[in-house]
């Protein structure tokens, strides 16, 4: 019998492995992306204080259109960024979540980019 990997714990792992060296901080906040397979979310976490600073999905109300592809990544990035200089942040160290830097995660990191975040 074949045993399928289970992809979700993989991911999980390299996840808990990059946030052994990935801390985010009130002067520099962790910039964290997570994607289902019909939406992407983006939460900017001080891990210091253990609060979320800001955040932006596509399941929010100003967002419209399909969430699970690439012009939706893009967006919720730029959403981001705007939430994030309305607050005072300007730099982020980026946290891909254990995903590949590929495809909806890539687009989201541009987007934020595009916005002003630095990282």
């Amino acid at each position: 019998m074949v045993n399928k990997a289970d992809t979700n714990k993989a991911r999980l792992h390299r996840h808990k492995r990059v946030r052994g060296k990935i801390s985010g901080t009130a002067a520099c906040p962790r910039l964290n992306v997570f994607r289902s397979s019909k939406n992407i979310y983006a939460q900017i976490i001080d891990d210091v204080a253990g609060v979320t600073l800001a955040a932006a999905s596509t399941l929010d109300k100003e967002f419209t259109g399909n969430g699970g592809n690439k012009d939706a990544a893009r967006k919720v990035g730029e959403m981001i960024a705007k939430r994030a200089a309305d607050k005072g942040i300007s730099e982020v160290v980026f946290d891909r979540g254990g995903y590949i830097y590929h495809g909806r995660v890539k687009e989201l990191a541009e987007g934020a980019r595009e916005g002003g975040l630095k990282f």
